[in-house]
């Protein structure tokens, strides 16, 4: 009887909880049923913020902004439990002035969740940074951009606005929006569990430098999938500054950059474990897979699978050298400490690019027991760029002369390789190496080789 009694009690509280759970999703809240006019002119900031406050006084649902409609804004804080909902045709669109942001740097967004739960973004819309009014110098190279330095509360040229941000946060879903144009990075994870990235896409100006994708920055149990990404610098960004990165997934993704495709780092000072990269095509990118490992953080337990790649070279003011795969870790400055890399799977890589697998560690950093298995490596050139070079910005050896090989290799401890297959245009690879791996005996140990082949496909 007691026990009947209380599987009694235990469904009816989760009766009581999906009701809940329920009634929250179904609250909305319109943006314009609250003073935000949505012209594109005036800003609709007090309005947004008071849907935003008032939804999440009700116990959170969705704050929706109409269509059709462009709303002006400055910063947007999101509650714990508010989910925006910018429907299709609709636009939110983040303010160009100083002024439209908190004083701290490190909290200029379009919109900004601090310390939440549950709370996202959605709708079909479009969140849009308006980036072109940041670039005070268009040039097919790379833009000169606008930089809020003067106050000195950030330095150099990365003093712009992000677009979306979620800090300190957990249970966040970010599904079917579109991220247009940001300004500096687009979508920015800082500390935050158990977040989800579904059918995002993501289209920043191709030419303007740090406008980052997605950065997940010391965040942990992190999914994305479906997205697209077709943007200037870093697609899918994982760094750790404050603590560990580990759980992250990424699957059924295409990215176009002049930077690195998928790149650890190089902010690295903890670890990195438990990654996986999945059903990914890559497209015209300067880098494939990328790690900058510069501040002693280590990298273990990694596997990048069924990934297609197509790298170029850019001009050399972006980072990368059109290696498809890019593993590295050497000191940032001299008296930094060297992190390690290790237990690394490439499986089912297929990939066509102007320039060699470059994997190299250092000699307090080794890379161990790394596996290419089922790897196609098609060697051609097509753009008319300078090789020559091998790239170990950011620090480091800096940029060094090298002839280029099919493979680079230098500080390896265990390195595996299993069906893998180097296909050669010969006639189009001036200045290559005709020995496909490049490496000094005296830094590598624990090779295998089980078929391998290395092919001319020019005659």
């Amino acid at each position: 009887m007691a026990s009947s009694l209380l599987l009694f009690a235990i469904s009816s509280l989760l009766v009581v909880v999906v009701a809940l759970e329920g009634a929250a999703a179904a609250r909305v809240f319109s943006v314009a049923d609250y003073g935000a006019a949505g012209d594109g002119v005036r800003y609709d900031t007090a309005g947004i913020q008071a849907a935003v406050d008032a939804c999440a006084a009700a116990g959170g649902g969705r704050v929706l902004f109409p269509a059709p409609g462009d709303y002006l804004t400055a910063t947007v804080h999101l509650r714990s439990g508010v989910v925006l909902e910018v429907a299709p045709g609709a636009r939110l669109l983040g303010g160009t002035r100083q002024g439209d942001y908190p004083p701290e740097s490190r909290r200029w967004y379009v919109v900004l969740a601090e310390n939440t739960t549950g709370a996202g973004v959605t709708g079909g819309g479009e969140i849009n940074g308006q980036g072109g009014a940041f670039v005070i110098t268009p040039n097919d190279q790379k833009n000169i951009m606008v930089s809020w330095n003067a106050t000195g509360d950030c330095e150099g040229d990365e003093c712009r606005p992000r677009l979306v941000g979620f800090i300190d946060s957990k249970d966040i879903k970010i599904h079917h929006i579109t991220l247009n144009q940001p300004a500096y990075w687009c979508l920015h994870l800082v500390r935050c569990d158990n977040s989800e990235i579904h059918n995002v896409s993501i289209y920043g100006d191709f030419n303007t430098p740090n406008n980052d994708g997605i950065d997940i920055e010391d965040s942990n149990n992190t999914a994305i999938t479906d997205c697209h990404i077709d943007t200037g610098d870093d697609a899918i960004c994982p760094k750790s500054t404050t603590g560990p990165v580990y759980n992250l997934t990424a699957t059924n993704c295409w990215i176009r950059t002049k930077s690195c495709a998928i790149k650890f780092g190089s902010a690295s000072t903890f670890d990195f474990k438990k990654l996986a990269f999945h059903n990914i095509t890559i497209v015209d990118s300067h880098r494939g897979l990328g790690m900058q490992i510069r501040d002693g953080g280590n990298v273990s337990d990694v596997v990048f699978s069924n990934i297609n790649i197509s790298t170029r070279y850019y001009h050399p003011s972006w980072w990368g050298r059109a290696e498809p795969i890019y593993i590295t870790t050497c000191p940032r400055h001299p008296d930094s400490k060297e992190g390690a890399i290790s237990d690394v799977q490439f499986i089912n890589i297929s990939s066509v690019s102007e320039n060699g697998v470059f994997l190299a560690g250092s000699t307090h950093g080794l890379l161990r027991n790394l596996k290419f298995k089922n790897v196609d490596l098609t060697y051609k050139r097509w753009t008319n760029y300078s090789g020559g070079l091998y790239d170990y910005r950011p620090g480091c050896q800096e940029m060094v002369k090298h002839r280029t090989g099919g493979m680079m290799l230098e500080h390896i401890s265990g390195l595996e390789i299993d069906n893998v297959r180097m296909r050669w245009s010969r006639g189009s690879l001036k200045g290559w190496d005709v020995n496909p791996l490049l490496f000094r005996p005296s830094t590598i140990d624990k090779l295998s080789f089980h078929d391998w082949q290395s092919l001319d496909v020019s005659r």
